[in-house]
């Protein structure tokens, strides 16, 4: 049992967890660069924002809604094509973080643009009196009294990213969702099905840890 349990882990578990932490690690902060960007033009743009514009508003808004829309799943296979014209293949890690960048860039600027929305607008209006411009007001005033609240919804994105590298195991990505999807469910080994769910809770239990430290250090 014990020869049983070194190959599981040394075999089959690490390679897999090393696989998901490099996915996990780089599509969020591809995420996170790229949903920051969206935010910044949606309160910016938006009819309240700094330089209300309707059109750009209207345009930005939309692709997000239609690329929330579509489950994670039915989207990294619908932009296959994309994928390999950007990657040079469909499967492995690459191709994944593609994916994951893509399906999970505009839930994160939805968040980020909820916590931005959430800074008292008295706030943006006394820096303005005092005459800072857009990017100071945007910076010191915007990003920086919604840290607290954006914390806390990044933290809830990084959960939800480390879902969508294990559901991209299921179209070849590698990580612990191709190990329990290859070596437990069609092999129909549960030691190998419940040890990637049980690893799989301890991440989360852990990125939930540290985004509470963190949010309790910033508030």
């Amino acid at each position: 049992m014990s020869m049983s349990m070194d190959r599981l882990f040394n075999s089959i578990i690490f390679p897999g967890l090393k696989e998901t932490i490099v996915m996990h690690l780089v599509s969020c902060a591809a995420c996170f660069v790229i949903g920051l960007v969206f935010a910044i033009l949606l309160v910016t743009t938006d009819s309240r924002g700094l330089r209300p514009n309707k059109i750009v508003y209207g345009i930005v808004s939309t692709i997000i809604n239609v690329l929330r829309s579509v489950p994670f799943l039915i989207l990294i296979i619908a932009i296959i094509p994309l994928t390999r014209a950007v990657c040079g293949t469909v499967i492995g890690t690459n191709a994944a973080i593609f994916g994951i960048t893509i399906a999970a860039s505009p839930m994160v600027a939805r968040l980020l643009e909820s916590s931005f929305k959430e800074v008292n607008p008295a706030l943006i209006e006394a820096a303005r009196s005092f005459g800072a411009n857009d990017f100071q007001i945007t910076y010191y005033i915007i990003i920086k009294e919604a840290v607290p609240s954006a914390v806390t919804n990044m933290t809830m994105a990084v959960v939800n990213v480390l879902g969508y590298t294990a559901m991209a195991g299921v179209v070849g990505a590698g990580g612990l969702g191709a190990v329990a999807l290859t070596y437990g469910y069609q092999n129909f080994d549960d030691l190998v099905m419940y040890s990637t769910v049980v690893v799989l809770i301890i991440m989360v239990q852990i990125i939930q840890w540290v985004g509470n430290k963190i949010y309790e250090k910033v508030k």
